[in-house]
């Protein structure tokens, strides 16, 4: 087992990434999370119902993308309860084809420091392909 130090305050710049991750997304993914979740509406499974509303094809959760976006940072932090705050803008849908995957990447770097308060931010880029899919994407977490 890797025991990972937890990040200290002193030790970190603005501009600095701290953490990267890429999350696979298949249709399989979806359904999985609807069971879990308890969403099953089906623009996130069924192309002909996402493009009789308009969409261009089938969605990833939402709030599916934003777990994805955080994990790297907890992972970094080591314990989610350093997390104190997190938000973020949903831009873009995630588009998940009917065969293959969409891959959502995550880069997190720091954005700000508060040595006052002991919390970091954490700006996020969080893209599938070529394109951004949550904006203003932070977490303020907590470090010593």
């Amino acid at each position: 087992m890797t025991i990972i130090a937890t990040p200290s305050l002193a030790d970190l710049t603005v501009g600095d990434v701290v953490a990267e991750g890429t999350f696979p997304l298949t249709r399989d993914s979806l359904v999985h999370y609807a069971g879990a979740s308890g969403d099953f509406n089906p623009i996130h499974y069924r192309d002909d119902v996402a493009v009789s509303v308009g969409l261009p094809g089938v969605l990833a959760h939402g709030m599916l993308t934003m777990g994805f976006a955080v994990q790297p940072v907890v992972d970094w932090a080591g314990d989610p309860g350093r997390i104190v705050d997190y938000q973020v803008r949903f831009t873009r849908p995630v588009l998940v084809p009917a065969d293959g995957e969409a891959v959502v990447t995550v880069v997190a770097k720091v954005g700000a420091l508060d040595t006052d308060a002991g919390v970091a931010r954490i700006d996020l880029t969080v893209s599938s392909g070529e394109v951004t899919v949550l904006g203003k994407a932070q977490a303020r977490v907590r470090l010593v």
